[in-house]
């Protein structure tokens, strides 16, 4: 059974709760101006490596980052219901930027499409499921 946009959404701000988090710490340690001390930067370097392995890794190599693992969701190849490894994870969120154009209705495609796919997933042969 595939799992429906809100549950995807749902899955997608949990990561980025994780992701964002990190990032906030680094705020304090910029200086008066703004501009990032070495603290920070090392703060954020940290975000970027967390988001990474959550995004990529974990949903490459599990079908599930931490959002999709709470909700109770995997990304999987449509062809093997296997996860898509770890290039496809990285290459999926790069084409992501499809579902932006026009107006971002490529992310509104689970809502109506029959496998709930959003355009990238359609592009790769993914689908997201649940279990």
């Amino acid at each position: 059974m595939y799992a429906n946009w809100g549950t995807r959404v749902g899955a997608y701000l949990i990561d980025m709760v994780a992701l964002w988090a990190i990032l906030l710490l680094s705020l304090p340690f910029a200086d008066d101006n703004g501009n990032p001390s070495a603290i920070s930067v090392v703060i954020i370097l940290i975000g970027l490596a967390v988001a990474v392995y959550n995004r990529w890794y974990l949903t490459g190599k599990t079908g599930r980052s931490w959002g999709k693992k709470a909700l109770g969701i995997s990304l999987v190849a449509e062809a093997t219901g296997q996860p898509i490894g770890v290039g496809k994870a990285f290459l999926r969120d790069i084409v992501h930027i499809v579902d932006g154009l026009p107006c971002y209705i490529g992310y509104l495609f689970p809502i109506w499409d029959e496998k709930r796919q959003t355009l990238a997933d359609k592009i790769l042969s993914t689908v997201v499921v649940k279990g």
